[in-house]
């Protein structure tokens, strides 16, 4: 852990704290989207928009890659009772219905943790 801490902190030396809120928010929501593979292309292209610092986004997404895993029955199941239907083993109907989970509930939490952090 102290290592992920100091590869954090050199690839965030010098920015300002605005950024490095903008950098943890955004890479935690991105890094527990539920379909394996797109956090980090989901990351690569919030580095390139909001102009962030690219490994430092990176390094949050891989720090939550356990928090994905964990999260994808929660979010599967939310989703499908938003969707009116089961959370089945249907492979699509369960990626459908995880990333409806994820995205009106991780996308509403990662902007309240910014705002909290940010003030």
């Amino acid at each position: 852990m102290k290592l992920i801490a100091h590869r954090f902190q050199a690839s965030v030396a010098g920015l300002s704290a605005e950024s490095i809120v903008v950098i943890v928010a955004t890479g935690l929501v991105l890094g527990v989207f539920p379909v394996y593979g797109f956090p980090t292309l989901l990351c690569l292209l919030a580095a390139l928009v909001f102009r962030i610092n690219l490994p430092a986004i990176q390094l949050v997404n891989q720090v939550c890659s356990p928090l994905q895993l964990a999260l994808w029955i929660p979010l599967n199941r939310i989703g499908a009772l938003i969707l009116g239907g089961s959370a089945g083993w249907d492979l699509t109907d369960a990626v459908r219905a995880a990333v409806v989970g994820w995205f009106c509930v991780c996308v509403p939490f990662g902007l309240v943790l910014y705002w909290v952090l940010a003030f």
